[in-house]
């Protein structure tokens, strides 16, 4: 009976896992079989993830490290851009940049990382693909708008996918803006721009 006890508190199972997570059963599947989470499967192929293994990762989300460096980054906006290819990776590094403007720039290729990331503090603003790795574009848009914490987090989509496409896929909130591939920095740049003198009203009202 103890056995049986230990198992219970040690073990739960991928829905449990998901809703302390506040993330899908897919996603939380994936974290397994890429070892983000710790867990087996037992002999009827359903899976048990370690109680301690999500522990580690919720605790690891709220962490202060992450709300030091918001501190240091002083009035910077906060970017998180998602985008799995390396090149595109470095391109945005380049441009934002070269830009020489208050910007706290943060790239992820992957999306699980990335949900991490915006456990930890939200961005000021998301840059993200559709197509990423992990978590697809329209589920980590899909629970950020869910999520009170992430109301203010401005979120820009830039995918090559064509509206038909993205609509079939779901589509997208109203307020998302959406870019079509290749990388549009001009219009990128203005819409930074503007959110960056909108922040500032927004302290200068505080």
């Amino acid at each position: 009976m103890a056995d049986k006890s230990d198992s219970t508190r040690e073990f739960i199972s991928t829905a449990q896992a998901a809703r302390q997570l506040g993330l899908s059963l897919g996603a939380v599947q994936q974290m397994v079989e890429c070892g983000t989470l710790a867990g087996w499967k037992t002999a009827g192929g359903h899976r048990r993830i370690r109680q301690d293994s999500v522990d580690a990762l919720l605790a690891k989300a709220r962490a202060p490290g992450l709300q030091a460096r918001s501190t240091s980054a002083g009035s910077k906006l906060r970017v998180l851009v998602v985008e799995d290819d390396r090149l595109l990776q470095g391109i945005y590094r380049e441009t934002f940049a070269n830009w020489e403007a208050p910007l706290d720039v943060h790239v992820i290729g992957h999306g699980l990382d990335a949900m991490v990331e915006i456990g930890r503090e939200p961005p000021d603003l998301l840059i993200v693909d559709l197509r990423i790795p992990g978590i697809d574009g329209f589920e980590m848009i899909r629970r950020l708008r869910e999520n009170p914490l992430c109301a203010d987090v401005a979120i820009v989509v830039v995918s090559a996918l064509t509206a038909k496409e993205i609509a079939a896929a779901g589509g997208l909130p109203p307020d998302v803006t959406v870019y079509r591939k290749p990388i549009p920095f001009q219009e990128l740049r203005g819409y930074v721009q503007s959110l960056i003198a909108l922040r500032r009203r927004q302290r200068n009202a505080g």
